[in-house]
């Protein structure tokens, strides 16, 4: 009670903000991540439409199986043993029509083989007596799975790994079942109907609903792997000539990210990465019927396994051209813009070709590309024979600020360019200061010139600049030059240093020469593969 007398003050406390209950902000949590979950399942999809069509055919043949034992007619028929059918329709069915049937003709061998074997086995325990009945099954299943893991392990017979495996579980439980029900040969005709029938139902789903070629998915990987490594090749010589060195990220930070603002090379690494997928498919290939626009038998699908190692190689190169972009040893930009045109030149021919290449094994034509490989090859000794002419900007005996014929920028860029950078390195820099000293002498020179001390300390600045930016290692040349301890000893130290820099743009030409030799060996293989695939002739 305070105030007048009567009066009574109730003091009512804030009002604490009450704590929102956690299970709206949960479930705004759970309708974000299955927003993101659909949106993530919608993309997956559409990146590849064939995805759906595959798990529709699935459900599809599945069903078809079901029906088998759902409908009492079949079931009476076959009773228990048609659950077969779907394990069969569920083991060997795959993407491809290919694929399918491959692990078809495996699986109807090994159950036939395997049933054999089982009917065989079971007929002489039986005839053995009762007690040597079941020693003879164990000794017999001892020695089928012995036998069959290890000529699955044999180099020549790992195609028909999945066959040996049937072999080993079907010989186990009709064997196994039979002995328990008595009749092992009514038990073993009733399991091999029943793999027949999922066999047959998953062949024909496969190949009439929506059918998932293996050649034709070959077919177009390979042409996708031609354009991939041309735009990676481009993109990597654009971004070596375009580079300057000012904002170039540390190697640890590009090795981790893997250079993940590079398109181009992402898919070049995916080429390199899908060189066992090409594999695959063109062994699947091989069990597919003539369809499409490969009408004809024994269509030539090794040619295109040879052409993949070729190309392969061809990526290689390219790997290493991206690994030379972003190493810490880098030629000076300056040093780099001085073959620009001709190393622009060899790369455009070089990706023209191999776009050419995809483009003719897409359409399925045949051209001759022998004006195409002569620009390629001029484009490339021309290139060799810049490098052999200036070879000596690659030595350690050439000093780039005493060389009037190396292309610099104009002394006003450069001061200004230069002193912007110096301004951004040292907090106590003022270009105004220096601007200052300058004017009072320039306004007394010509116009374009400075006076020669002044212009001497400009170029050992621009010297211990262009050291810092673009020599390796550059710390411990500041650390003589801050000191003033280049002494006669250390010259020829810190000129072979200069020399490794400026050797990185003799590595790079060199890896691009490289790759544009090894475009003779990709034109024979296309070449051999347009012949044994009798593709459409046409002249270039």
């Amino acid at each position: 009670m305070h105030g007048k007398k009567g009066s009574i003050e109730i003091n009512i406390l804030p009002a604490t903000k009450t704590k929102q209950p956690e299970f709206g902000k949960k479930f705004d949590n759970k309708a974000l991540s299955c927003k993101a979950w659909i949106w993530s399942v919608w993309e997956f999809c559409k990146e590849d439409t064939n995805r759906v069509k595959f798990a529709f055919k699935v459900g599809i043949a599945v069903l078809l199986v079901s029906l088998l034992i759902l409908v009492q007619a079949p079931y009476e028929i076959f009773g228990t043993n048609i659950i077969w059918s779907i394990l069969t329709v569920a083991i060997m069915f795959e993407y491809t029509v290919g694929a399918t049937f491959n692990r078809g003709f495996n699986r109807a061998l090994g159950s036939l083989l395997a049933g054999i074997l089982a009917i065989a086995v079971a007929q002489l325990a039986l005839r053995s007596g009762r007690i040597a009945e079941p020693i003879i099954i164990g000794i017999s299943i001892f020695f089928i799975g012995t036998i069959t893991s290890f000529m699955k392990l044999w180099p020549s017979l790992v195609p028909y790994e999945y066959g040996f495996r049937v072999i080993l579980f079907t010989f186990c439980l009709i064997i196994v079942s039979g002995y328990r029900m008595g009749n092992p040969i009514r038990t073993a005709m009733d399991r091999l109907y029943s793999i027949a029938i999922g066999g047959f139902v998953a062949v024909l789903v496969n190949v009439l609903v929506f059918p998932i070629w293996a050649g034709e998915q070959l077919h177009k990987e390979l042409v996708k792997c031609f354009d991939s490594v041309a735009d990676s090749l481009e993109e990597c010589v654009k971004k070596y000539l375009e580079d300057d060195g000012l904002d170039h990220p540390e190697f640890s930070k590009t090795i981790m990210d893997e250079f993940p603002d590079e398109p181009a090379y992402q898919r070049c690494k995916t080429t390199l990465n899908s060189s066992a997928k090409l594999e695959t498919l063109a062994n699947s290939a091989k069990w597919e019927p003539p369809h499409g626009r490969f009408r004809h038998f024994f269509y030539p699908w090794s040619e295109y396994v040879k052409v993949v190692v070729v190309l392969r190689y061809c990526a290689y190169e390219v790997m290493a051209l991206h690994g030379v972009l972003h190493s810490e040893i880098q030629a000076p930009f300056n040093l780099r813009i001085t073959f620009q045109s001709e190393i622009q030149d060899a790369t455009k021919q070089a990706a023209e070709i191999m776009r050419r290449l995809g483009k003719d094994i897409g359409d399925m034509k045949r051209s001759l590309k022998t004006s195409i490989l002569k620009k390629v090859h001029s484009s490339t000794e021309r290139l060799q024979r810049a490098i052999d002419m200036h070879s000596y900007l690659l030595t350690s005996n050439y000093d780039p600020h005493d060389n009037i014929s190396k292309p610099l920028p104009s002394l006003s860029h450069t001061l200004s360019s230069n002193l912007y950078d110096l301004s951004n390195q040292s907090p106590d820099f003022d270009s105004n200061s220096v601007e200052k000293n300058l004017n009072p002498i320039a306004q007394n020179m010509p116009s374009g010139t400075l006076p020669p001390a002044q212009a001497e300390s400009y170029h050992e600045m621009m010297r211990k600049q262009s050291r810092r930016l673009h020599s390796w290692p550059s710390r411990e040349v500041d650390a003589f030059e801050e000191d003033g301890n280049l002494g006669t000893d250390f010259l020829p130290r810190m000129r072979a240093l200069e020399s490794t820099a400026a050797l990185s743009l003799a590595t790079f030409t060199s890896l691009l020469i490289e790759f544009v030799a090894r475009l003779d060996h990709l034109v024979e293989a296309v070449d051999e593969l347009s012949k044994k695939a009798k593709f459409k002739h046409e002249n270039a």
